[in-house]
């Protein structure tokens, strides 16, 4: 029996000033505990399907759907709720406050969700003690390397156990064993909490890590490919991409 989807696109578009329309009626849905990759050249509209189903960019026209509720209607309010309750950002340049330690960084998200000091403390101390820097709590995020950052805000996202992790170019800003083990660090997420990840990258090893692949061109989604539980085919990923990137 196939698991529920828990984001579904309909007819999703979105068109800046001067006509220049970033998405074309994107159709998309994802299972729950589902982990797919949208990849595709640069300006193919990628990280602006990510931002609309984050709430962070209004479609011009179509339909959101998060958890079976339309939520493309939203006001800013009710979407900064849903974001702090239901969804889990991880971003390419980390996103953290200089000016707070790395565990006031990722406690900061639950204690806006209402979480109290002590749940906040006790998930802050579980998740840098699974991802390897429970030691880097006291300090600054700006005395870690990229690949610590990086970890430091998977943690922050994961700490309300949102219902969607959202990643744009996790591993873009890192070097290649920074990146390795970021992306091993997301797939755990997903293989063993059950956490739905939907993760934008140009990056065919990445892509290639994902359950399946959606592949966008100028805008709309040029094909899907199912790959074998994380354990996808390289040079069939890279091929794809370079296909759609070529036509």
């Amino acid at each position: 029996m196939e698991a529920e989807p828990v984001i579904v696109t309909r007819g999703l578009t979105r068109e800046y000033e001067g006509g220049v329309k970033a998405l074309r009626g994107v159709d998309v849905a994802v299972a729950a505990g589902e982990f797919v990759a949208v990849t595709g050249p640069s300006g193919c509209g990628k990280s602006t399907l990510l931002n609309l189903l984050g709430g962070l960019d209004r479609p011009t026209q179509g339909e959101i759907e998060l958890g079976g509720r339309r939520v493309d209607g939203f006001s800013e309010a009710r979407w900064a709720l849903t974001r702090r309750h239901e969804i889990g950002f991880v971003f390419q340049f980390f996103n953290l406050i200089p000016n707070l330690t790395v565990a006031d960084n990722v406690e900061l998200p639950g204690l806006l969700a209402g979480l109290s000091a002590r749940e906040a403390r006790s998930r802050r101390e579980e998740l840098l003690g699974s991802l390897g820097i429970a030691e880097h709590a006291p300090q600054a995020p700006g005395r870690l390397s990229g690949g610590q950052q990086q970890r430091v805000a998977i943690a922050r996202a994961l700490i309300n156990r949102p219902r969607v992790l959202l990643a744009d170019e996790p591993t873009g800003n890192l070097d290649s064993a920074s990146a390795r083990d970021v992306l091993a660090l997301l797939r755990a997420a997903h293989d063993e909490r059950g956490q739905t990840v939907l993760l934008v990258t140009h990056d065919a090893r990445v892509a290639a890590r994902a359950d399946r692949v959606i592949a966008m061109r100028d805008g709309a989604v040029a094909s899907e490919t199912r790959l074998d539980a994380g354990q996808g085919d390289l040079t069939a990923v890279a091929r794809l991409m370079e296909l759609e990137a070529g036509r």
